[in-house]
This record gives structure tokens, C-alpha cells and sequence, in this order.
């Protein structure tokens, strides 16, 4: 039976996800295929994924949440978390997984004496992987433009601040987990929080891939090591994709084909 895949966002064409899960689908001989839904409303997201027969999907900006609540089952991660970027059907329900946080922490290995960690914005993507670095021992602060957004962070008991309220310090790796940079040269906080940041780090990360971001680019005018969301791309999606295939595959064989199609 030939199975549809998708990854569903607000902006979604950038993304490079079709290519390296139709890659890995015809290389493994999988009978399926994955593409893109520009979706506006994330309250309309569970309708969709119905009305377009999928077997599953991914999320990305801004659906991350609007997927936990479309999902019938979560595992205990994504429940922990309250972000879902893995949707799979079984039999009419709907299960959510969160794959954005083991993928951004295998991401993030290669740098070294990384022990404090800030991260700007606080999306569905800050929700995962901010729980999943403090319980690998790292501490964690985070930096959100809006005093809203950071309210479930302060109950779990992270050191957070808005723009009008953040007092610099000396961080090990700044993250941007916002989109700005994405379809435009903004930063993710005004350059007078960021300059000080950045002088002071060991590295920089931008989880969005494919593009030199104006935040990657100051990083890299500090002499920083730094390095996009490519790794984290390929992580998260190797594990989406086992889910997506009910685990037949390994999983050094899944990434291997998804590496060698963004080397290409």
C-alpha cells in the first residue's frame, strides 16, 4: 500500500525534509512519499493530516504545540515536553513524538566544555530540548522577546528574561531557536544583547539550515565555532522516519542515506 507523508509549517517551503525522507524512502524501497503543506492555522491541523489520508507528519514553526493537542496518544517525552514534531496514524488515532530533542542534543557533541547554555526564544522547539539538556546536566537559561511565552519555563524552575529584563552573563553556547534569519536579516535580540553574548561564548548554533543567518554570521565575526540546524535536521528526521516506518530499518543505515543527500 502506498503511504503519504508530510511536514506541515508557516513557512514551509525552505524545508528540506522531502528531500531527504524520499530519498531514504526509494533507497530503502519503502512504498511511500513526503511533501509540504503550507498550513496557516494550526488549529486546523488534525483536519488536514485527516482529510489528506497521511500516515504521518511532520512539525515545524510555529505547530509545534497545536500538534500536541491534536494528538490522541503522546509518548512520555513529548507529554513531558508539551511539543510534538512526529505525528503517526495507527488505526484512526493519532500518536505524537518529539524528535527535536535527542536530534539537537546529538548536534551539539562535537563542541567541547559546553556546561552553560542560552537559548533564544521559547517556541516548541525551546519546550523540548530545554528539558532534555538540563536533564544531561547542562544549565540552561533562556531569552524571549515576550514575558507570555516564558511562564511554563519559570515553573520548571529555568533561569529565563526578556529583552528588558536580561542582565548579560558569560554563556558556553548561545542557541537562536527563533525564525528570525529565516525569510529575513533579522536577529533573534537586538545587537546590544547579543554582541556581549557572543564575545563571551565557545559557540553558536542556529537551528535553521540551508542559510548563513545574520545571528551566524555576527557569531562568526567573534571567531566562533558555529554551526547551523543541518545536524539537528538529519538527527531529528532519522528518528521521525523510524517511527514513520514502525521501526524496520536501522537506524546508521537511515541517517547515512539522509547525510550523503544534503553532502550532494
Amino acid at each position: 500500500m502506498h503511504k503519504k507523508f508530510a511536514i506541515f509549517g508557516d513557512p514551509v517551503e525552505h524545508s528540506l525534509s522531502p528531500l531527504i525522507h524520499n530519498c531514504a524512502f526509494i533507497e530503502l524501497g519503502f512504498n511511500a512519499h513526503y511533501y509540504k503543506i503550507h498550513l496557516k492555522d494550526g488549529s486546523k491541523l488534525k483536519e488536514t493530516f485527516l482529510n489528506e489520508k497521511l500516515s504521518g507528519a511532520n512539525i515545524t514553526v510555529p505547530h509545534k504545540e497545536a500538534a500536541y493537542a491534536a494528538s490522541d496518544h503522546l509518548d512520555p517525552f513529548a507529554k513531558k515536553v508539551g511539543a510534538v514534531n512526529t505525528l503517526v496514524l495507527k488505526d484512526g488515532e493519532l500518536y505524537g513524538y518529539n524528535t527535536d530533542a535527542p536530534g539537537f542534543l546529538r548536534s551539539i557533541a562535537k563542541f567541547e566544555n559546553i556546561e552553560s547554555i542560552l537559548i533564544l526564544g521559547a517556541g516548541g522547539t525551546t519546550k523540548a530540548t530545554s528539558v532534555i539538556l538540563k536533564e544531561e546536566g547542562y544549565s540552561v537559561s533562556i531569552l524571549n522577546r515576550s514575558a507570555k511565552r516564558l511562564e511554563s519555563f519559570i515553573e520548571q524552575g529555568f533561569e529565563c528574561a526578556t529583552f528588558e529584563s536580561f542582565t548579560p552573563k558569560q554563556y558556553d553556547l548561545i542557541v537562536n531557536m527563533t525564525s528570525a534569519g529565516l525569510k529575513d536579516d533579522s536577529l533573534p535580540a537586538p545587537k546590544e544583547i547579543l554582541e556581549p553574548l557572543l564575545k563571551n561564548a565557545k559557540a553558536a548554533v542556529d537551528i535553521i539550515y540551508g542559510k548563513e543567518t545574520p545571528f551566524l554570521k555576527l557569531a562568526k565575526s567573534y571567531n566562533l565555532p558555529i554551526s547551523d540546524g543541518e545536524d539537528m535536521l538529519i538527527a531529528q528526521a532519522v528518528l521521525a522516519f523510524d517511527y514513520f516506518t514502525d521501526h524496520q530499518y536501522n537506524l546508521e543505515e537511515i541517517d547515512s542515506i539522509m547525510s550523503s543527500v544534503l553532502k550532494e
